[in-house]
């Protein structure tokens, strides 16, 4: 699907992907070379319209050049699938894995994360032959190896599409914030929308008792959804609805970012740091204000879901409008049961959860273990999905995290009532 083409309610699917499940049998290996050909691609055609000094930018330390998701995606499936499960694998080139390597500290020394603009060998076009070569021998493992090895090192191919998927949102929410450091307002895609809400006003009532999260077995899940487990709802209500950029110019026209009272300590401290009166690449102009778009500067929607606002900014919002944020369990079940809308496909929802591990939870062995459990600290949860997570990605149970001042993501909000 294009960027920013109507979503539905919910998470949508490709024709290819998700792949086939895992204990499938027969093995269907040209459904999962579809899948693998089918994430390969969307990869290349995000990058398509950008030029090699596009691809080359890191505008700050949080994001990574385009250039480097591409190489970084194609070196996970060289580094954990095919030097492991390719009998006679050749190594595309031995110095890459230093260069591409994102936070695998088992795997291996790596390129610090704020230098990665720094890199401008290989090129972009070298980039794309590394890929070309990756992609030929994981097609070459999927065709020919038997089915006993193919089985047992399928689950790695696996999170390594997820993986990559992840990424494809990175490059759009990483060149967005490049874009928007260009005076010139640089256009990735002219006809770039975000999709329309659509769901109204009104509450959907939870109930109070004890209920299962987390994933139940079918289909893929990362580490972080398991182990399914019992919590406790306390009741309340959570709106169907998204907090919309109208809904923000009220809060703004309060002063709600000049309102100690509203914030958090850490979070005024981010508001009177960074000049924080807007949420992110908001401006005002002439006509009120305008917000950096994929599709270059454009006037603020009021009808939009608000984004690009951190955390911090979402909990003020909340104690402004005396409400609260819903934790991550009432999300997920009133998602599960289809209670609310727009769950999926327009901004991440911030929650009031901290993440962390699920009660049991054990990261898998290996380098891959650090994939998910090591971060499970100074964090908060976000659900849903965005506009620029790719189809097939999304699901009720995914744990988005990211830390609380961070707002270059699609990162949006809806609210809750206050628990008894």
């Amino acid at each position: 699907m294009a960027a920013g083409a109507a979503r539905l309610t919910q998470p949508e699917r490709s024709a290819a992907f998700p792949p086939p499940p895992l204990d499938a049998r027969p093995i269907d290996r040209n459904a999962w070379i579809a899948a693998f050909r089918t994430v390969r691609d969307e990869t290349e055609r995000r990058a398509a319209p950008l030029s090699p000094e596009d691809q080359q930018i890191q505008s700050m330390e949080d994001a990574s050049p385009t250039k480097w998701h591409r190489a970084h995606t194609t070196w996970f499936f060289e580094q954990f699938l095919l030097r492991e499960h390719l009998p006679g694998y050749a190594i595309y080139d031995e110095r890459l894995h230093y260069l591409f390597n994102s936070y695998y500290v088992q795997a291996g020394p790596r390129q610090p994360r704020f230098m990665r603009g720094m890199i401008t060998r290989p090129t972009a076009e070298e980039t794309a032959a590394y890929r070309t070569h990756v992609d030929r021998a994981v097609t070459v493992w999927l065709r020919e190896t038997p089915d006993a090895a193919l089985e047992r090192a399928l689950p790695i191919l696996e999170i390594g599409l997820y993986h990559e998927q992840q990424h494809q949102e990175l490059m759009f929410t990483d060149i967005l914030h490049a874009f928007a450091q260009n005076p010139l307002d640089p256009v990735y895609d002219a006809d770039w929308t975000m999709p329309k809400a659509q769901a109204g006003s009104g509450k959907a009532a939870l109930e109070r008792g004890i209920t299962q999260i987390g994933h139940a077995g079918g289909g893929f899940a990362f580490d972080n959804e398991s182990p399914r487990h019992d919590v406790l709802m306390l009741g309340g209500a959570v709106d169907r609805g998204l907090v919309t950029n109208r809904d923000w110019l009220a809060f703004m026209e309060d002063g709600g970012y000049a309102r100690p009272e509203l914030w958090l300590n850490e979070g005024w401290i981010w508001v009177q740091r960074e000049g924080w009166a807007a949420p992110g690449y908001w401006q005002p102009d002439a006509e009120g204000w305008s917000m950096m778009s994929l599709a270059g500067r454009k006037a603020v929607d009021p009808t939009e879901p608000v984004t690009h606002v951190s955390y911090f900014e979402a909990d003020a919002y909340a104690r402004w409008a005396g409400r609260d944020l819903p934790t991550e369990a009432e999300w997920e079940v009133a998602a599960r049961e289809g209670l609310i809308e727009d769950a999926f496909g327009l901004v991440w929802q911030w929650t009031r959860s901290a993440y962390g591990p699920y009660p049991g939870y054990r990261p898998v062995p290996g380098a891959l273990g650090e994939y998910n459990g090591k971060f499970m600290s100074s964090q908060y949860v976000l659900r849903g999905s965005s506009v620029a997570t790719p189809d097939g990605h999304a699901r009720p149970g995914y744990r988005n995290f990211f830390y609380p001042h961070q707002r270059w993501q699609f990162t949006g909000l809806r609210l809750a009532d206050a628990r008894p």
